[in-house]
């Protein structure tokens, strides 16, 4: 049976310096939970994390492919990057 994947992207603001983060999981609410626990990625650290955008993909190849695609459109996550507060 195949699992769903998810790609995500996570947005962190300290002051003005504003970050994404793209990833892919099969539990987004458990994933975000690791990353705010300081669990996560390396580079996810010592920040807290809000969800700013996320896609459902039948298969864990499809949100992996769709992670690397996301990762190298920074025109996209800088948009999504302005509507944190």
């Amino acid at each position: 049976m195949k699992t769903s994947g998810y790609v995500y992207v996570l947005g962190s603001q300290l002051g003005t310096d504003r970050r994404t983060y793209v990833g892919w999981t099969i539990d987004i609410d458990a994933r975000l939970a690791l990353h705010n626990a300081g669990i996560g990625a390396r580079s996810t650290r010592g920040r807290y994390w809000v969800l700013l955008y996320a896609e459902r993909y039948l298969t864990r190849r499809e949100a992996m492919s769709r992670e690397v695609s996301l990762k190298r459109d920074r025109r996209f996550r800088a948009a999504l990057a302005s509507l944190l507060l």
